[in-house]
């Protein structure tokens, strides 16, 4: 039988069974670091298949190892994430969350039944595999410091060592039965910015005895994003949002202090870390100018995600062999953040997007939205997709 053949033979018998874990985890979600009951499934799913695997790495995580028959020198990983957010789904569906104001809107749940399902098939295809396979189960990719960097403190490319690791995302922008690749950089590196604009309180009617923080804070957004327009070197991809701002007045009172939040993403970490200077100093440079002061505090956190060149240009390669030619999309670049960027730095890694839209049923949600959904046709796409990393080599 033809390779690509047997893998969806081997995914069709087992889809509904990964399609109940699905939903099961989609029903059950769980907030970052906070996976444990997530974590105690997918621990018995693999104890039912007699997969060797250790729990409570980072808490949460699992790692999983398949070993073939007659052993091998090479190990590869395949890894997906575990966590929920903060959001209330609203879909009509029989599995819709039953964890008020938690739901898998990012598609985590449809990750971890994908790799669940590979990884099935794998275990008892182990007198034809000749890799090593490591199963990375990971927690907390929503939440900074990130899931994934935490594992790789804690050795998770180690023992056996990984010499290359893939992952899948769902992907709402692609319609069912596709999957999209890019070589090179993807996914930007992605900071939170925290500011403190301080004045002095009063009338609104009087302004001229306060230090007005909302004018401040409404001057120092629209100096900031000269920051991106004017200095930022034009071959650097980077965007520089704000997306909350609270000042606690009222229509006739002017507040002691607004707060501010937002994110500074880019794909250069010299401009990175040039650019939190500039952000600190121009903040600091523009308040005191006004009247005010200022707090400023820049967390780091996901650097850029960058698919290794030469693996994705083979992970294309099986991915057309697999599902042909006009299934298979090159994908543009991405001001988005991941985790999996930790992964990246460390070794040659692809990050694989799946299709899951299907407007004829409405499935056009975007990720983080509370009508998120999937078509579970991607599922089946998606197993085949990891089996082939691992099979056709």
């Amino acid at each position: 039988m033809d390779l690509n053949e047997r893998i969806k033979k081997e995914t069709a018998a087992i889809l509904d069974e990964i399609i109940a874990i699905r939903r099961h985890i989609h029903a059950h979600p769980e907030l970052s670091f906070e996976e444990y009951e997530t974590s105690k499934f997918v621990s018995k799913k693999l104890t039912e298949w007699d997969i060797t695997h250790k729990t409570g790495i980072v808490k949460t995580g699992i790692v999983g190892l398949i070993k073939p028959t007659d052993g091998a020198e090479k190990c590869i990983a395949l890894r997906a994430d575990l966590d929920a957010l903060p959001i209330t789904e609203v879909n009509t569906i029989d599995y819709k969350s039953t964890n008020e104001g938690v739901m898998h809107a990012c598609g985590h749940d449809v990750h971890t039944s994908m790799l669940l399902g590979a990884a099935k098939i794998l275990n008892g295809l182990r007198d034809t595999i000749t890799v090593a396979v490591k199963l990375i189960f990971q927690p907390g990719e929503e939440k900074l410091p990130g899931g994934a960097s935490l594992m790789i403190a804690d050795g998770v490319l180690e023992n056996p060592t990984v010499s290359e690791i893939y992952a899948l995302h769902v992907f709402p922008e692609l319609e069912v039965g596709k999957v999209g690749l890019r070589g090179g950089m993807y996914m930007a590196s992605c900071d939170e910015i925290r500011m403190t604009v301080k004045g002095k309180g009063g009338h609104g009617a009087m302004p001229h005895q306060n230090i007005d923080p909302i004018l401040i804070s409404a001057h120092l957004i629209t100096s900031l994003q000269q920051i991106v327009s004017r200095n930022c070197p034009p071959q650097i991809p980077c965007v520089l949002s704000f997306g909350r701002i609270e000042g606690l007045g009222a229509t006739n009172v002017i507040p002691d202090e607004v707060k501010l939040e937002g994110t500074f993403r880019t794909m250069d970490e010299k401009w990175r870390k040039t650019a939190h200077q500039n952000i600190k100093s121009q903040s600091v440079m523009l308040v005191k100018s006004m009247g005010g002061e200022i707090d400023v505090d820049i967390q780091v956190g996901y650097p850029y995600l960058e698919n290794d060149p030469e693996l994705t240009i083979v992970a294309h390669k099986k991915a057309v062999r697999l599902l042909g030619e006009d299934n298979v999309v090159d994908l543009p670049l991405r001001l988005t953040g991941e985790d999996f960027a930790y992964f990246s730095q460390k070794i040659p890694a692809t990050f694989i997007r799946i299709g899951v839209r299907n407007e004829a049923e409405g499935i056009i949600h975007p990720v983080h939205n509370k009508q998120f959904n999937i078509d579970e046709k991607a599922i089946e796409v998606g197993i085949q997709t990891l089996l082939a990393q691992v099979l056709d080599r």
